[in-house]
Parts: structure tokens; sequence; C-alpha cells
């Protein structure tokens, strides 16, 4: 038993380098390939540049306006978080917590949207916006998430069933309305769904190409996303700077996750209160 366990133990290791590895491979292409002169880019036997050219970082901020461009991205990105957080979990708090009639058909319903690929209403919705008067400004970005999202809004409802009730209860006596039991008993103790919850509408929005470039048209209220397909010309493309510029894109990702992977891991899991 033990040395089937170790072998078993080994294999384990053994597949999850191996999947590491292929995960991996494209991300290391991608720091060579921004520290790669003109003439070795497509050299597969090159992974290690010599010498490896960090002025390639220099050019690839300096064609572009990026420091605008990083506003722009930052604005919409945690607008859109903090307005996803808080639409998503009052959504759910009435879910989860509170009892009304049709409740479950409600949820169903929500559920459903879900099914609803976004090419369907992406013409729709840029019809009501442009209606509006508001093409080519940041609200038709930032304003969908101020209605929650359906996916947020279920996983953070199965966190907010595992928080027990006799605590809504307890506070109700000490004289606690619901919007405060919302902020001060099941908020608090939903710190990893929703971290979950901020570090999937970060990554969502910080990539986000599609939208910009739909609502989009003046080349200052560019993102990120589109500035890195500025970067593709009409017949050649400086693939060395894409890369680089795509490498610092890149980085706020892995830093979040990296300083929120232990809040992500538990709400992912949702694995209730913690011990």
């Amino acid at each position: 038993m033990k040395k089937q366990k170790t072998f078993w133990k080994i294999a384990a290791y053994t597949s999850m380098i191996i999947g590491a590895g292929i995960v991996l491979t494209p991300v290391a292409w991608l720091i060579s390939t921004s520290l790669k002169d003109a003439s070795q880019v497509f050299d597969p036997a090159v992974w290690i540049p010599k010498p490896p050219r960090f002025d390639n970082y220099t050019k690839a901020l300096s064609v572009m306006p990026f420091a605008k461009y990083l506003i722009n991205t930052c604005v919409i990105t945690f607008s859109c978080m903090a307005l996803t957080i808080i639409s998503s979990s009052l959504a759910a708090f009435g879910f989860a917590r509170m009892r009304f009639p049709g409740r479950n058909i409600l949820f169903v319903i929500l559920l459903s949207t879900l099914m609803l690929p976004a090419q369907v209403t992406m013409i729709p919705i840029f019809k009501i916006w442009s209606g509006l008067g508001l093409y080519d400004t940041f609200v038709p970005l930032i304003a969908p998430s101020a209605f929650g999202s359906a996916f947020y809004i279920f996983l953070l409802r199965q966190y907010f069933l595992t928080i027990p009730k006799e605590m809504d209860e307890a506070a109700r006596i000490d004289g606690a309305g619901t919007f405060t039991i919302w902020r001060r008993i099941v908020m608090p103790q939903a710190k990893p769904a929703l971290a979950t919850i901020a570090v999937l509408s970060f990554m969502s929005h910080w990539n986000d190409f599609l939208s910009p470039l739909i609502y989009l048209s003046d080349p200052g209220k560019r993102t990120l996303a589109l500035a890195l397909w500025a970067f593709q010309g009409q017949y050649s493309t400086d693939w060395n700077l894409l890369m680089a510029a795509s490498t610092v894109v890149m980085l706020p990702l892995l830093l979040l996750f990296f300083f929120a992977q232990r809040y992500f891991v538990q709400g992912v899991a949702l694995s209730g209160l913690k011990s």
C-alpha cells in the first residue's frame, strides 16, 4: 500500500509538472519574443536572446500614450469591479436570505440568461446606447455592471447560503435592518467569494477588447487591449514590441492573482465559513 501511494503521488506530481509546462510554454515564448531583435522573432531555436533587448519595452511604451490608455483601462476596470460586487452581492443576498413569492422561479430565469449568447443581444444593446447619445463614452462599458452578473450572483448566492441564518436573527433582535445585515453580517464573512468575483471581474474588464472596439471611436479613449491591437499594421507587425507591451499589460493580472489566490481558491471551492 505504501509503494502504491508513492507511485500515485509521483504520477500526480509528474502530470501536474507536465501540465504546468504546457500551460507556461506560450508565456515563456511571449517573454522570450519580447526580448528578441526583429530578425530573431520567428527563429524557433532562439529561446534566450543574445543579447536580450530590454529596450523593446521602452520602445513599445513610447510609441503610444501608454499612461493615458492605462488610466482609461483602470477607470473602466475598477468602476465595473466595484459596481459588479455591490449589485451582484445585493441580488445574491435577496435570493439567499430573503423569502418572497416566486423567488425560485426568478432565480431560474436569472440562470437561464447564462445560456443566451452575448452576440444575440449585442446589436440591440448597441442601438439602445447609441440612441441615448452615449456612443464613444465610457458609460456603455461601465453602466451594465450596475445591474449585476448572473454568474456572479449565482456564486455569491451559493456562498451566502453557507452562512448560518441564526446570525441574521440575532442581528434583527438587536435592531439591525436588512441592509445592515447585508453590510455588517454577510459581506464580512464572504471575503473569499468577493475576492473571487473581484479577480474574475478584473480579468474580464482588463482584457476586454470587443466592447471598447464597438463603443469607442476616439483614439484618446482607447483601452490597453485596443492599444495592443494598434501594433498590428496593415502589412506588417512589430511582434517583439507587441509582445513587450503584452507582457507589461499582463503583469497586473499576475500580481492580482498572486496576492488574492488564497481567497480566490476558497471562493471557488465555496467551502463555507472560514475556520
